[in-house]
């Protein structure tokens, strides 16, 4: 349920129980962020706000995709890896046969995976076998293939082809999509596949019958994100339907970090995670256009740094 306080009209705002940062003395070194494109704002911004507490900390990120955060913890090239989907058991299979335990999961920001159209497309909604059936050629949603605006009620657009647009297949969110929008059916080769969420949304600010998918955070005045849902009973893409569960592609964004158990927490790291999880760490991810943890689970997550 919504933590009282989280929401405050249409904006977000952080749980009013989250504590400030507290600042401890003797940190310094090196960071190295390696992972999800979809974090790399926020972890440039939570760099940005960590460095103004502790000059002498030097963060490098690189936000390439999620598939890139367990390999690069695996050889010990990063600290931090930054994903928009849980690892998957090959991934950890990996990082355990190396280390003899698992990575630590940190759940930092909640996030609505959002189908965004054109700021003037007036689609009311889409049911998720719709959005298969736009997206997806194996249709394993069950629908008709999807290729024309008159298909989800547009009729006054009859004729006018879907253009698709989408991740390629390094990144999280991507991989998120094709399991749980697709059902882990393949995409259709019409998709046109963009390095970064910033240029799906470019695309589709710039193609007035654009539709593609992307972490609300990259939500722009050109673009708007659709409800979706059941027919006739659609959820707009907030924090309030996240946190409900009736928003049907919401899901945590995540850091991994190496931590064998019963050992001290490399303090860097700790204070870092600490950081995004405290109240001005979740003012950044507001600030970002991602919804903030609520107090409860912020606890959660730095109770793992003990």
């Amino acid at each position: 349920m919504i933590a009282p306080g989280l929401l405050k009209a249409d904006k977000v705002e952080v749980d009013p129980a989250l504590k400030p940062y507290e600042t401890v003395s003797g940190i310094s070194g090196n960071l190295n962020s390696i992972g999800s494109d979809t974090l790399n704002n926020l972890m440039t911004l939570w760099a940005e706000g960590f460095k103004a507490v502790y000059p002498n900390v030097n963060i490098q990120i690189e936000g390439k995709g999620s598939a890139t955060a367990p390999p690069a913890l695996i050889e010990g090239t990063a600290q931090l890896g930054p994903m928009s989907r849980p690892m998957k058991q090959e991934e950890i299979d990996a990082f355990e046969k190396k280390y003899g335990y698992k990575p630590t999961e940190i759940r930092v920001s909640i996030d609505a995976l959002a189908v965004f159209v054109h700021k003037d497309n007036p689609v009311k909604g889409m049911t998720m076998p719709q959005v298969d059936a736009i997206f997806s050629s194996t249709r394993k949603k069950g629908g008709q293939d999807i290729t024309k605006w008159d298909a989800v009620g547009l009729s006054d657009w009859a004729g006018r082809a879907m253009s698709l647009y989408g991740r390629n297949s390094a990144s999280g969110t991507y991989g998120f999509f094709k399991e749980h929008a697709l059902g882990k059916g393949d995409f259709k080769d019409t998709v046109k596949e963009q390095p970064g969420s910033s240029a799906v949304v470019q695309g589709i600010s710039a193609d007035q019958y654009g539709i593609g998918y992307s972490g609300i955070g990259y939500a722009t005045s050109g673009v708007r994100a659709v409800p979706l849902g059941e027919e006739g009973k659609y959820f707009e893409a907030n924090l309030e339907n996240c946190l409900s569960g009736d928003y049907p592609m919401a899901r945590f964004l995540l850091i991994y970090v190496n931590h064998k158990p019963g050992t001290e927490f490399d303090k860097l790291t700790a204070e870092f995670i600490r950081f995004v999880a405290s109240k001005n760490g979740q003012e950044v991810v507001v600030k970002d256009g991602y919804y903030p943890l609520p107090a409860d689970l912020a606890g959660e997550e730095t109770a793992k740094l003990k």
